[in-house]
């Protein structure tokens, strides 16, 4: 189960932390729900998803503000012994001295920001999502062409660091060399991160490596992408044969999620880069409906169908 530290919401969010003597290093997060009290304000606890983050917005309040000192009191000291990991206050609340006793006492982290409550409650849910979505590690080379992110593999060595440098001068951007971070944030998205030693670094035998960032510049570099099809690259065998039409898609699987997948056969003087944007734009055509296999088919069909309907 994949967890992130408190610390790593605080950093990302710059949140204005109210209780420094809490090691927020020591609060780790483990769902990427997120929970605003609303019953639990007026003392029922049952049914209380207390691991998630916690959050208090205009509404809840208002609410504290209106009890009188003893309930609120009361409140403060059930809410902070519940187990939940943290409180975060929206649109520039701040914790009053009461609630800041409680906190420290149960060692729960209490934060604030400006920003407003929805906005802040529905990016929070979208980043942990990916933080904390299932993850594996595998090798390749991660390129966003035309929007679509193309996942390159194939064995060490059969030219998938080459054929991502000359889709980087032709104006695409990557994502990852060498080894791909792939998360599950939802059961149809898979989304394609670089680990943060290797990124924007690609390695080429015989050259060594280079930053793609400093030589080609930002444009030519992004930080995530979903992984929309995967490209596997082989050596040619003569003895193999190899899809012509692309009627019938085929499939990988990461984590559950199925991938349209291509198999390319290497072969001296194939340009990889091209036909690679010619798969990218072939499968957003798809996506949208046309399907040029079919279409042929389609045509064929026809042919044939109006010839015997002559004879």
């Amino acid at each position: 189960m994949e967890t992130i530290k408190f610390t790593s919401i605080i950093q990302n969010y710059n949140l204005k932390n109210h209780t420094p003597e809490i090691d927020t290093d020591n609060i780790i997060i483990t769902t990427p729900e997120i929970n605003r009290p609303a019953l639990q304000l007026a003392g029922f606890f049952e049914h209380f998803d207390k691991e998630r983050v916690q959050i208090i917005g205009n509404v809840e309040w208002a609410f504290l503000d209106n009890m009188q000192h003893e309930n609120r009191l009361w409140v403060y000291d059930k809410l902070m012994s519940s187990g939940i990991p943290c409180l975060i206050l929206c649109r520039g609340h701040e914790p009053d001295e009461d609630m800041l006793k409680a906190a420290v006492a149960n060692g729960v982290s209490v934060c604030s920001t400006e920003e407003a409550t929805s906005r802040f409650d529905a990016e929070l849910a979208r980043w942990l999502n990916v933080q904390l979505a299932p993850c594996i590690t595998i090798h390749g080379v991660l390129v966003d062409v035309y929007g679509e992110g193309v996942l390159i593999m194939g064995e060490s060595g059969i030219g998938k660091s080459e054929a991502a440098l000359e889709l980087i001068k032709r104006g695409h951007r990557l994502v990852t060399d060498d080894v791909v971070e792939i998360r599950k944030v939802s059961d149809e998205t898979l989304i394609g991160t670089s680990p943060e030693i290797t990124k924007h670094f690609i390695e080429l035998r015989g050259i060594g490596i280079i930053d793609v960032k400093a030589l080609f510049g930002v444009e030519s570099i992004l930080d995530t992408a979903n992984i929309d099809m995967v490209i596997k690259l082989e050596e040619w065998d003569r003895e193999k044969e190899y899809d012509r039409l692309g009627i019938n898609d085929n499939y990988t699987e990461f984590l559950g999620n199925k991938v349209v997948c291509y198999a390319i056969p290497i072969r001296p003087g194939r340009n990889l880069a091209v036909i690679v944007e010619a798969a990218s734009v072939n499968h957003r055509q798809k996506k949208m409906g046309y399907n040029a296999a079919q279409e042929l088919y389609n045509r064929v069909t026809n042919n044939i169908m109006k010839r015997t309907e002559e004879e």
